[in-house]
Parts: structure tokens; sequence; C-alpha cells
């Protein structure tokens, strides 16, 4: 089979033939680091790491590149209203994307470049383009001219003078051109700055991918992806300055996730209907959130509601339901092969890498899943000793789909993601018992963190360095849970005692209250 990719660049789905034989190399637009990343910030990251993952399944050597975007006009604001440093704003929200994509179970990239660190390979590539006529200098800017480059236009298929209706040159500008755009900004006072051939400045927000995908990948690539609102001008600016500079081919194939929309309306932060990711994952477990941006296929809109995701949250627990029996049905399971079921895996398998393969159709992928998940429950309620080789195919089956869509299965280790939830849930509860002048509850939740090691300090918690496995931490954490729980329970706090059941029903913990107290398991 062969994977076949819808390339924006020419409107069509094409078969992937890869610049090198056997490798992959992917260039996908990183955040601006200047605020937490929302829903629509998410998409890509789950989308993206999903495309990263099937490479990797389907047998290819793959080099995944993604930018953080570190100097910038928002970056600079931000500092000014939290009275900061730019370096220190970009240095937070970095570290807080790290938190999130790892929720969501995004791998991290081979490379994370930041443009801060690159200003060497910037200024060179703006000489190149200026050199061979693109570019002009004005005043300490350097612009690219855009109808210097008869290609331009040819992403997002717009022409020259539509974009001309719809284009402005502000107040002062030195544009020749209302199309052109800077490669490189003079320093205005008080804003970081860089020495260059132009004088000090920075560059403009197009120029660093260039610069950076490369370095990392080469002048000619395999992939670059990004959400559909990077199509024009982002994507559409680097392909000309690329070629501008080095001439031929840049990226081959031009990946582009849809919108979110939020009651049909499209997410953006002007119309103030966006969500934070974090917050999102008060309420829901990282893999319910990105189970449900991969249920709709990448290149569709996605419509964003709570009822949504618990949907998606209750077909996550169908198909963990089926793995928990696949895996009683195994301690039962007699050594006799059944050819029958193994074929139905082996049918499974086969047309789920048929979805895949027709342009990482996650949608049509997990309906495969449900379907076998289907045959997998009949196959055990009618089998008191099922085959032994085909629930040991039907596992690998199993782990091998959750390797490509990164949240099909619960975690069979205590990792960082429950234990970090876990520290963010104690903390709110601290918070709130502060400001409802508790001083049991706060005590409570100061001697427990004690006893595990954990130092309380302010308003907050000091948070413990956790290592891969984190020898008993997370059990320890939920133990003092649901001992905070069964003390308001006791107080009768319903509502105290709900939002920590909710809290935990958004880490994927589900609580059972029995006669020997509360039990816990991992939805």
């Amino acid at each position: 089979m062969t994977i076949r990719i819808y390339n924006t660049l020419r409107n069509q789905k094409e078969e992937f033939a890869p610049v090198k034989a056997g490798e992959v190399g992917i260039y996908c637009c990183g955040p601006t680091t200047y605020n937490y990343i929302h829903l629509g910030n998410a998409r890509p990251l789950a989308v993206f790491d999903t495309v990263r993952r099937y490479f990797l399944y389907r047998g290819f050597k793959v080099k995944f590149v993604q930018n953080f975007t570190d100097v910038d006009d928002k970056i600079i604001n931000r500092a000014r209203e939290e009275g900061d440093t730019p370096e220190n704003i970009a240095r937070k929200y970095i570290q807080a994307y790290f938190e999130d994509a790892a929720a969501l179970s995004v791998l991290p990239a081979d490379v994370h470049p930041k443009v801060t660190e690159h200003m060497p390979e910037i200024i060179v590539m703006i000489g190149r383009i200026m050199e061979r006529g693109h570019a002009y200098a004005a005043q300490g800017d350097v612009y690219f001219d855009v109808r210097s480059f008869p290609g331009y236009g040819e992403l997002s298929r717009r022409e020259l003078d539509d974009m001309l209706s719809g284009a402005r040159v502000e107040p002062g500008s030195l544009k020749r051109d209302p199309l052109d755009f800077a490669l490189w900004k003079a320093a205005k006072p008080g804003e970081p700055a860089w020495e260059s051939p132009w004088g000090m400045g920075r560059p403009g927000w197009h120029i660093e991918c260039s610069a950076m995908s490369g370095k990392y990948l080469g002048k000619v690539f395999d992939i670059h992806g990004g959400g559909a609102d990077l199509v024009f001008p982002h994507h559409e600016n680097e392909i000309a300055q690329s070629k501008a500079a080095n001439g031929g081919e840049f990226a081959r194939y031009w990946m582009h996730n849809g919108f979110i929309t939020v009651n049909m309306e499209k997410m953006s932060k002007s119309l103030g209907n966006f969500f934070l990711l974090r917050d999102i994952l008060k309420r829901f477990s990282g893999d319910v959130v990105r189970f449900y941006l991969l249920s709709t296929h990448y290149r569709s809109p996605i419509d964003f509601a709570d009822d949504k995701l618990e949907m998606a949250q209750k077909s996550l627990e169908r198909a963990r339901n089926s793995w928990f029996l696949l895996k009683e049905g195994r301690k039962k399971a007699g050594r006799e092969a059944d050819p029958q079921f193994s074929q139905t895996v082996k049918q499974a398998e086969e047309d789920f890498m048929r979805a895949m393969d027709d342009d990482f159709n996650t949608a049509l992928a997990i309906g495969v899943l449900f379907d076998f998940c289907r045959e997998l429950n009949i196959y055990l309620q009618n089998h008191a000793e099922p085959s032994g080789p085909a629930l040991a195919g039907a596992e690998e089956l199993f782990r091998a789909w959750d390797s490509v869509l990164g949240a099909l299965l619960p975690r069979e280790k205590e990792d960082n993601g429950l234990t970090e939830g876990l520290m963010r849930l104690i903390t709110d509860l601290r918070q709130t018992a502060r400001g409802k002048h508790d001083p049991a509850v706060n005590e409570a939740i100061c001697d427990g963190l004690k006893a595990l090691g954990i130092a309380p300090e302010g308003e907050s918690v000091v948070q413990p360095q956790v290592a891969k496995e984190d020898n008993g931490l997370s059990e320890g954490l939920m133990r003092l849970v649901i001992e905070l729980r069964q003390a308001a329970r006791v107080k009768k706090d319903w509502a105290a005692a709900d939002a920590i059941r909710d809290g935990l029903k958004a880490l994927g913990i589900a609580l059972e209250d029995a006669p020997g107290g509360a039990r816990w398991r991992k939805v």
C-alpha cells in the first residue's frame, strides 16, 4: 500500500515520494510563545504528531522539526504588560507548551529551534535574497519584493491584484509596494535587537521558518505542516523567500489542518471564543482531548463543545473496555490457534493501514478500531477458552494502534502526566481552602504533601522532580486526594467532594465508592 497525501500546493491527493527513500523530513510551525496554547493550537500538535507516528509505524526514519517563535511583537507587548523581559516571557510559555503537549502525549520534536538562537542563519538567508534581487533595504528595514517573484500566490491560489485590494501600507512604512513584507525590522528603543548588515534589528516573522527548516532538513524536504490559517500569508511567504534564496524546490508536500469552530464560528482570540488547553484539561484527560481531535479527519473543521468531548470520553472508554476484556481473556486462553479470528485481526490491521494511507484518515481508522472491538467482544463472549495465539495478535494490534493514535491505551506505568495532574488538582484544592479560610483542610494538605516529600510553599506547592517512573508518588497523591474527598463527605461538603471527583475524572481516573472505601482506576 502507498501513502497518499492531500497536497495544498497542488490542491489534490498525491502519492508520497520522499526526497530520500525510507526517510521523511517534516517541519511543523510551532507557537509564538506569549501565552498558553489554546485548543486551536492543540489540533496541529495532535495531527502532525500522529502523522509522524504513522510514518514510524510504516517503517520510515523520521526527522521532525518544530520551531518556537521566541521574539515577536506579541511577546514584547506581553512582557510590558507583565513587567518582565521578553526572554523570560518566552521561556515561561515554552515550558508551559511542553507541559501541555505532554498531556496530549505529543512526542518532543527531534529539534525545537528558537529564533533567537538562529540569527546568523536568518541574516545570511536575507543577504542571499537581496543578492538575487528579491529584497531591498530601507533605513534599517529589509522588505521582500513580492512582484519580483513570479510564483507568488501559488500555494493560496491568489492573484496579486486580488491581494492588493486588501493590502495597505501603515503610516510611516518604507515599503515600495503594499504587498511587500518584512524580512528584517530596524530596532526600536527598548526592544531586543541583533547586529546585522542593515543595522541593529530583529527578523520578521516569516523568514525564521525558512532559515530553520533549511538548516535542519535541507533546502528541499518532504512535508511542511500547520493550520489552515497559515496558508496565507505565512506559508505563501515562506515559499517565496525560500525559493528566492535557494532556487528550485522547497517543501514537496504542504499539509494543513482545518479550523476548530465554536457553535460553527471559527475559534479566534479576536472573537473571544477560544479555550486554553490547560483549562480544558482540568475537565477532561489529555487522552480524551487527543481522541476527540483525531475523531475527525484533519482537513475537516471540527466543532468544539463539552458534550462532544464527553462523547469522545465515552467512546474511548468503550475501546478501553475491549482492551481490558482482551487482557482478561488472555489469562484463560488456550494454546490452540484460531485461523478465523487471526484472519479477523489481520484484516483489521490492513483496514487500519488503508484508512491511514489515505491522507491519514484517523476518523476512518478509529471506525476500523471500533469494528474490531465489536468483533473481539463477540469472540470473547462466545469462547470460554479463546485462542492464545489469536489474542496475542490482537494485543499486538492494539499496541500498534496506540503507537499511532497516542491515546488508545491507558498508561500502564505511573507517568509524569498523572503525577503533574494530581499536583495541579491538589494545588487548586489548597487555594480553594485558603480562599474559604478553612485552615483544617489547608493543614491536612500540607501535612499530606510533607509526608510525600513535597514542600508546600506560599499559595502553591513546590513541584517535585518526577522521573519516568515516580516510585509511588502518584499512588501517594491519589491516597491524599481520596482522603480529602472523604473528609469533605464527612462534613457534608458535597460541592468539594464533587469537585474532587470531577478533577479526577478530567485526569482519566474513575472513583467507585464501596463499603470498604473508595477505589480508583484509570479509564
